[in-house]
C-alpha cells in the first residue's frame, strides 16, 4: 500500500487569469526546497502530489513543506485502487487504534465511479461500525476525526484522516524582493518571516558595532537569519561596520537625538543596499510605541531620509503576540541570549520620544553624512544560507 503527501494551496485560489504564475512559483519553491531527496512530483487540480518517496525521508520533507509560504495544508494519504474492498482495507491500516466519534467524507473527482459520494460515505462508514464497534461510533455534526475518501479520475483513491496546518500565504517570490534590518531581538525575525509569508524574497543586513559588540552577538544574528531563511528559499546576509558612525554621533549631537539619528544612517545606509541588491522595499520590526525610537514622531524621523518604501509588518502588534510568533517559529530562544547589538551601545538616559524633525536635521548637521555612509560601505560582510 503506497504513500503518499497532498499538498494544498488556498489564497492562491482567489487570483484570476494570472493564478498560473502562482502555481508554477510554489511548484519551483516546492522542487527547490526538496532538492536532493528522491521522489515523484505530481500537479493535480488545486493540489500538489509527492509520491514514490523513501519513508526515511518522510519527516525531512513534511518539515519543509510546513515552512514553504503558500501551500496551506498537507495529508499523508494510503494510495489504493479505486473500489470498496481496496478502500477500506486502507481505512483498516489508517484507524485501527483510533477511538472516539467519526464520520466519512467522500470526495468523487471521477463521477463515473459508482455509489455517488454521499451513498459511499453511509456504506463506508457502516462497514466502519461493524468491524469496529467497540471502539467507535458516528457523528456528522463534530466527530473526534474524519476518514476522507478522495475518488479521483485516474482509477486511484486517496484516503487519510490528517490535515496538517501549514504557512498559507503567497509563494515566496510573488510579492518582489526586501531588504530586512535584522538585529538580535525578537522582533525583526518574526517581521521577517511575516514579509516572507506574504511571498516577498528577503536579504537581511545588520549593523555591527564591534568593539562594543562582540563575535558571539553577530553569531547570533546568524543564527536568527538562518531560522529566517528556512521560511524564504535561503538567505543573504550583509553586516554592515556601524561603529565609526556611533561614535561620530556620540561626539558631536545631542545626546537625546542619538538614537533618532542613528535610525536615520540605518535607513539611508539600507536604501543603498537595497537599490544594489535589487530589493524592492526596507523592511524593520518596529512596533507603534514600543520604544523611543519607534513612536509616529521617532518613525516620521526616519522614513524621511529615504524614498523607497518601509515595511513594518508587526507595527499594531503587542509584544505578546510577537513572542508567540517567535517561539512558534524557533526564533525566541535564540533571540534572548544575552549578547548586545548595537542599538544598546551609547544609550542617551533620556532619549527623545516625540523628536522635532527641524531640530534632528539640524543637530544631524554637524556630521559628515556622506563620508561615514561611504565608509560603512568599505566594510560590509556578506554571508549566504
Amino acid at each position: 500500500m503506497k504513500q503518499a503527501i497532498i499538498i494544498r494551496y488556498c489564497e492562491i485560489h482567489l487570483k484570476g487569469k494570472n493564478r498560473g504564475y502562482f502555481e508554477k512559483m510554489l511548484k519551483e519553491n516546492i522542487k527547490r526546497s526538496l532538492k536532493g531527496i528522491d521522489f515523484k512530483f505530481t500537479a493535480m487540480h488545486n493540489r500538489y502530489l509527492i509520491e514514490d518517496f523513501n519513508e526515511d525521508d518522510y519527516e525531512i520533507i513534511v518539515d519543509k513543506l510546513k515552512k514553504i509560504a503558500g501551500i496551506h495544508t498537507i495529508s499523508i494519504a494510503l494510495v489504493v485502487e479505486s473500489n470498496f474492498e481496496s478502500i477500506f482495507e486502507a481505512v483498516k491500516n489508517l484507524i485501527q487504534d483510533k477511538t472516539g466519534t467519526f464520520k466519512v467524507i467522500t470526495n468523487r473527482a471521477d463521477k463515473t465511479f459508482s455509489p455517488n459520494s454521499m451513498e459511499f460515505s453511509m456504506m463506508l462508514g457502516g462497514k466502519i461500525l461493524e468491524h469496529f464497534n467497540k471502539n467507535l461510533k458516528v457523528d456528522v455534526k463534530n466527530p473526534d476525526f474524519a476518514i476522507n475518501v478522495d475518488i479521483r479520475e485516474e482509477g486511484k483513491t486517496f484516503v487519510y484522516t490528517d490535515v496538517i496546518h501549514c504557512l498559507s500565504g503567497m509563494p515566496v517570490g510573488s510579492a518582489g524582493k526586501g531588504l530586512l534590518l535584522i538585529s538580535g531581538g525578537i522582533d525583526s525575525p518574526v517581521a521577517g518571516y511575516m514579509t516572507a509569508k506574504r511571498g516577498m524574497k528577503l536579504d537581511c543586513l545588520h549593523f555591527h558595532s564591534f568593539p562594543y559588540t562582540g563575535e558571539a552577538a553577530k553569531e547570533k544574528v546568524i543564527e536568527l537569519t538562518k531560522k529566517v531563511g528556512e521560511y524564504n528559499g535561503g538567505i543573504n546576509l550583509f553586516v554592515v561596520s556601524f561603529t565609526h558612525i556611533q561614535e561620530a554621533i556620540h561626539k558631536h549631537c545631542p545626546e537625546e537625538f542619538m538614537i533618532t539619528i542613528m535610525r536615520r544612517f540605518m535607513m539611508r545606509i539600507a536604501e543603498r543596499l537595497a537599490k544594489q541588491q535589487g530589493d524592492q522595499a526596507i523592511i524593520t520590526g518596529e512596533s507603534l510605541g514600543q520604544v523611543a525610537s519607534q513612536t509616529i514622531e521617532s518613525i516620521t524621523s526616519s522614513n524621511s531620509v529615504v524614498t523607497m518604501p518601509v515595511l513594518r509588518p508587526l507595527i499594531a502588534f503587542d509584544k505578546i503576540d510577537i513572542i508567540e510568533i517567535s517561539k512558534k517559529i524557533d526564533t525566541y530562544e535564540t533571540s534572548i541570549l544575552p549578547y548586545e547589538d548595537c542599538c544598546t551601545v551609547f544609550l542617551p538616559k533620556y532619549p527623545a520620544i516625540k523628536p522635532n524633525l527641524d531640530r534632528v536635521i539640524k543637530a544631524e548637521s554637524k556630521l559628515d553624512i556622506e563620508s561615514l555612509i561611504e565608509e560603512a560601505f568599505r566594510k560590509v560582510e556578506k554571508y549566504v544560507f
